[in-house]
């Protein structure tokens, strides 16, 4: 396994980060949820919106988000409208208050799986619109290890 940029060369590798709390966790996982189906360069676009619509990523006022926020945010212009993803973000920020507590941090949550494909299997079930690519997505901008992307690529044709 490994975190470095092995993409294959018509594509750039996103740009890493080391994640200072939750907050993170949630931007570059709502990033995932969103881009979904949709190219990078929408979403991209409309990101400084949904660090608007969402609070700064703050996991615990998202968590919190009522319906009548999730209905505004259905219908704001800034970001990408689709309200099954914006319910599954409230969803997510919930599944991280829950698992970070759970495990006394996120981190020690990814890490307690002994594999990528284990922990990519357990992602999928505790958090929603999360697939195989965004949840490798997620996993290596956070700087976790992932196998190398043509590997990973292959064994899920």
């Amino acid at each position: 396994m490994t975190t470095q940029r092995e993409y294959p060369m018509d594509h750039d590798a996103p740009e890493q980060i080391a994640p200072h709390s939750l907050n993170d966790y949630l931007e570059v996982m709502t990033k995932a949820v969103f881009q979904s189906g949709l190219s990078w360069k929408v979403v991209s676009n409309k990101w400084p919106g949904f660090q608007a619509g969402f609070k700064g990523f703050d996991v615990a006022s998202v968590a919190t988000m009522g319906e009548s926020e999730i209905d505004t945010l259905a219908t704001d212009t800034a970001i990408v409208r689709n309200r099954r993803k914006i319910v599954a973000t409230v969803h997510n920020a919930q599944r991280l208050i829950e698992l970070d507590e759970k495990y006394d941090g996120i981190r020690n949550y990814l890490r307690s799986h002994g594999d990528f494909y284990a922990v990519l299997k357990d992602v999928r079930k505790q958090f929603k619109y999360l697939g195989d690519t965004g949840t490798y997505y997620w996993l290596y901008v956070l700087g976790e290890e992932v196998p190398d992307y043509g590997e990973f690529c292959n064994r899920n044709k």
